[in-house]
């Protein structure tokens, strides 16, 4: 009976996984997964005879999404937004391990695209909203309270003013009444006054 070779490409290879899981707090997420994968050689009889030549599409799908879905299910949706590197690093060791006892190599595997349902969505961009209206709420007061601050000092300013003026009325006496009604009268008659003015 003739043989005839079957030829296996250990070269790393890359291949995109999407997957839908849920999260902690049961936010649908849509997860795509970038994996750069490649046959352990020594075990490639092994692949052959367990798993067949298309062991990529029998094996990456299903171990990708076991795995995903086990490691977003520990996180709400808002920490996976935050945490963005920790799920990913999560997601990368999990599935190497997974993926060794396959005989397959993962060389690279990262998040490149992770969004949620509808609902999530929409109540993020209320919250964003909401946010907003509150901070424009918030300069707003602040305004208010600057201009009240600002209208208490001038009101004392002017009120320490008058007192000043009070004061030193009463205490420069009759000559500072005088020097004020002449500076008035000055005042009065100076447009129509071409000469020195004398004052007895």
């Amino acid at each position: 009976m003739a043989t005839k070779p079957v030829i296996f490409d250990c070269r790393s290879q890359p291949r995109n996984i999407p997957v839908i899981t849920g999260s902690k707090d049961l936010q649908n997420v849509n997860i795509t997964l970038r994996i750069l994968f490649r046959p352990v050689a020594s075990q490639l009889p092994h692949i052959y005879t367990n798993i067949g030549q298309d062991y990529d599409e029998r094996v990456l799908p299903s171990i990708t999404s076991e795995i995903l879905k086990s490691v977003v299910a520990r996180f709400d949706a808002g920490e996976l937004i935050t945490q963005r590197e920790l799920v990913s690093r999560q997601v990368s060791d999990d599935l190497t391990e997974r993926a060794a006892t396959f005989g397959l190599i993962l060389d690279d595997v990262s998040l490149t695209h992770l969004t949620f349902g509808k609902e999530f969505t929409e109540a993020v961009e209320a919250k964003q909203v909401a946010q907003q209206e509150a901070e424009t709420a918030r300069f707003v007061v602040e305004k208010a309270e600057q201009q009240k601050v600002a209208a208490i000092i001038s009101a004392e300013g002017d009120a320490k003013a008058a007192e000043l003026i009070a004061n030193s009325l009463a205490t420069a006496g009759d000559g500072l009444i005088e020097l004020r009604k002449l500076e008035a009268g000055i005042r009065f008659l100076g447009t129509g006054v071409k000469d020195e003015c004398k004052l007895t």
